[in-house]
């Protein structure tokens, strides 16, 4: 990591100091820079030490060797286009979007003759703000990088390396294919928690508070999911919203023939995919991206 010399972080919420603190760790020597559109989010930044922060993006970026946008997919073209007239003409330009192909398309077009590798980290939490980070988010986590066909392999290298050095595991994809991975793997499930939790809220009215009173362990995971960041959500599903719709299709189809089975009391239909589901399960215990622990290792029933 030796070409980095300084690194500059557009947005210190979760992700963005997450990855402050993981630098400051592991590559203390690296010169790191920060800024946020929130004035509080930048003194508290500044209180808790995450980086030199700047007053303004184009001050935070200037001389930086690699720029990582920390922002809401909805807002990566405005955050693009305020550091367009800061950046040297080496730097490399990554994000941690959840959602890659508009990404990549907007930085590409604003940023033309900047070095861009997204990238998305696979990690996070409910919570949010310059507080909520901590160093070990990516320890064995994923982070998946899209560079575009003619991207410079130089760079592509630095970000891999630079995300390990984090802690995680880094894979390469094409963004359409990441983007149709991860409306199956994360964006269709938090659709899902945020509409069943609407639900409940709408009959909570009716039950007279027993569905909060007696939430069971399925219903809190959903409760835990569904208070994700409401702005960071929008974002992600309008941005990749080919890959969702073309995914929730499917979904809508496959929870038809489970509401028809049900219907006509077919055992066999349901056990075979409850056994399917619990092997998913075990494989993503066995790939250390969750724990074996009862109960899913919550400490406090």
């Amino acid at each position: 990591m030796d070409q980095l010399g300084k690194v500059a972080i557009i947005g210190l919420g979760l992700i963005g100091s997450s990855i402050a603190q993981g630098m400051r760790d592991v590559l203390p020597s690296v010169h790191l820079s920060g800024y946020d559109s929130d004035p509080t989010v930048r003194a508290r930044a500044t209180q808790l030490g995450l980086a030199q922060v700047a007053e303004s993006p184009s001050a935070a970026v200037t001389g930086a060797d690699l720029i990582i946008l920390c922002v809401p997919v909805g807002a990566m073209a405005i955050a693009a286009e305020s550091i367009a007239g800061g950046l040297k003409p080496t730097a490399i330009v990554s994000d941690v979007g959840s959602s890659k192909a508009s990404v990549a398309a907007d930085l590409e077009r604003i940023l033309p003759d900047a070095r861009i590798v997204p990238a998305h980290p696979v990690a996070g939490t409910e919570d949010s703000g310059p507080d909520a980070g901590f160093a070990a988010l990516f320890h064995g986590r994923w982070c998946i990088l899209t560079p575009g066909a003619n991207a410079d392999g130089e760079a592509v290298l630095t970000m891999r390396r630079f995300w390990e050095a984090l802690g995680a595991r880094v894979e390469v994809m094409e963004p359409k294919h990441h983007d149709l991975v991860l409306a199956v793997t994360s964006h269709i499930p938090h659709l899902i928690a945020f509409t069943i939790v609407g639900t409940a809220s709408d009959l909570e009215q009716v039950t007279q508070t027993e569905v909060i009173k007696y939430s069971a362990g399925g219903f809190r995971d959903f409760t835990r999911i569904a208070a994700s960041s409401p702005v960071m959500w929008r974002d992600i599903f309008l941005a990749n919203r080919e890959a969702v719709l073309d995914t929730l299709q499917r979904f809508s189809e496959d929870l038809s023939l489970l509401q028809r089975a049900i219907r006509l009391g077919d055992g066999e239909v349901l056990f075979d995919l409850f056994s399917r589901t619990s092997a998913i399960r075990r494989g993503i215990v066995q790939q250390g991206q969750d724990t074996s622990k009862p109960d899913f290792g919550r400490s406090n029933i």
